[in-house]
């Protein structure tokens, strides 16, 4: 693990990284080309503008490192052990649509294990972050997940794969949970999912279909606000196949996991 200080360093360049691919989507609002990835699936010249401004950004700091990017599936190999795992647009769909719910996600991983992130919404003005061992924080504003224990009082997002149909796995869990919760979200966007819940706005997330650019900063959110997260079977993330339960604390967890299992054939 690094030091304190470098880790504060890889801090500060994760937050400044998201944040100047925020300001390029705001730039580009109103003013992009779509074409579509896949069924339901949507990428946009705003996408590539973030992602090259992000990576500028890190690379002017640290050129040494690592980058995995979502778009057009930009992979730089780094010394180090160091990966920085970039969404340029969490929430491609809502931002065609001009839905006030999208954000840029910048984290960095050494030799597989997360370490720093940073999840800019430039619509609310919020950067959510976290480094390892240090805590995590909206602003300058220290983030703690809530301390509901119970599924019936909890609010949950659940993330579907891009083109759900009514026989996908996906809708029977999403039943399962439903009946059991105080009220279920889908918002659009993995990494500002996990940030919720490291703020205590959401208190439970589960999905099975996301990338590792999607998530590879809000886990470190979760855990560093103190919630608990795993894969399925309770077991830990794989970043490369990050299917997970997410909650904000260990009895509030083991239920939803409980109702997951429940729903499968």
């Amino acid at each position: 693990m690094t030091d304190e200080p470098a880790l504060e360093r890889l801090l500060e360049t994760a937050r400044r990284a998201s944040r100047v691919g925020g300001d390029v989507l705001k730039s580009w609002a109103g003013r992009f080309a779509v074409r579509e990835k896949g069924r339901a699936d949507l990428v946009t010249e705003a996408d590539l503008a973030s992602q090259e401004a992000v990576y500028t950004t890190i690379m002017a700091d640290f050129p040494d490192h690592g980058f995995l990017g979502e778009e057009e599936g930009k992979s730089i190999e780094g010394r180090g052990g160091y990966r920085w795992i970039v969404d340029p647009l969490d929430g491609t769909t809502n931002y065609v649509h001009g839905l006030a719910q999208f954000c840029v996600s910048v984290g960095l991983e050494r030799h597989g294990k997360p370490i720093v992130g940073a999840v800019y919404d430039p619509s609310a003005h919020e950067c959510f972050s976290a480094a390892l061992g240090l805590g995590a924080w909206v602003n300058d504003r220290p983030l703690r997940t809530s301390d509901v224990t119970d599924l019936g009082k909890a609010l949950v997002a659940v993330s579907f794969p891009p083109a759900v149909r009514r026989t996908d796995p996906a809708i029977a869990e999403f039943l399962a949970v439903m009946e059991s919760t105080q009220a279920v979200r889908r918002m659009g966007s993995s990494a500002l999912n996990l940030c919720y819940l490291a703020a205590g706005r959401l208190d439970a997330y589960w999905a099975k279909d996301t990338k590792p650019w999607d998530v590879a900063a809000g886990f470190l959110l979760v855990t560093e606000a103190g919630g608990t997260l795993t894969n399925y079977e309770g077991g830990p993330i794989d970043l490369d196949r990050p299917q997970f339960v997410a909650a904000a604390t260990p009895s509030l967890h083991a239920e939803l996991r409980k109702r997951l299992m429940s729903s499968a054939p």
